[in-house]
């Protein structure tokens, strides 16, 4: 289930793109709208971030949140932020989009951090792709796109996050 304080979570997880307007607010509303619906699973906190701060305080782009809408979960409450130092302590899980956003993130990350590093569609290996694509500069084909991905790397995710929690328990 997802978690409102990170303090309270067995896991959490931040995802990453670049400006925070499309695809990391789509996946942190698929992934806690997926985790809301998983109620043996781990209580989760999730939250998405940009590495770069062009549109930090805005809401997703209007065709993310109409994507969204058409599945069943809305995102129009999320407010873009960029990524903080303070996150790689705070997350146990940063999952970019996309190679460009991961190299970005591995450049700025403490040694001695405690995140782990990945991106979103190390989760979805048949997807046949490594990066999630940007969909900003195209039409809603894109957003469509964007979700099924999102979508397929959630499903790998959740066992992930079970594993984690339950090693955490164990401690």
């Amino acid at each position: 289930m997802a978690e409102h304080d990170p303090d309270d979570a067995d896991v959490s997880v931040l995802l990453v793109c670049m400006g925070n307007i499309c695809r990391s607010p789509m996946a942190e509303g698929w992934l806690s709208h997926r985790l809301g619906n998983w109620s043996r699973g781990p209580k989760v906190y999730v939250d998405s971030a940009g590495t770069h701060g062009y549109h930090a305080g805005s809401s997703p782009d209007p065709r993310a949140q109409a994507a969204t809408a058409r599945r069943g979960f809305h995102i129009g409450h999320l407010q873009a932020r960029q990524v903080v130092v303070e996150d790689f302590e705070r997350f146990d899980l940063l999952l970019a989009m996309d190679t460009d956003n991961l190299e970005f993130l591995t450049r700025l990350a403490p040694d001695t951090r405690r995140a782990e590093l990945r991106r979103l569609l190390d989760f979805a290996p048949t997807a046949g792709i490594t990066d999630v694509p940007d969909p900003y500069y195209g039409g809603d084909t894109g957003f469509e796109r964007v979700l099924d991905l999102v979508e397929a790397a959630v499903e790998g995710l959740l066992p992930e996050l079970d594993a984690r929690a339950a090693s955490r328990r164990r401690r």
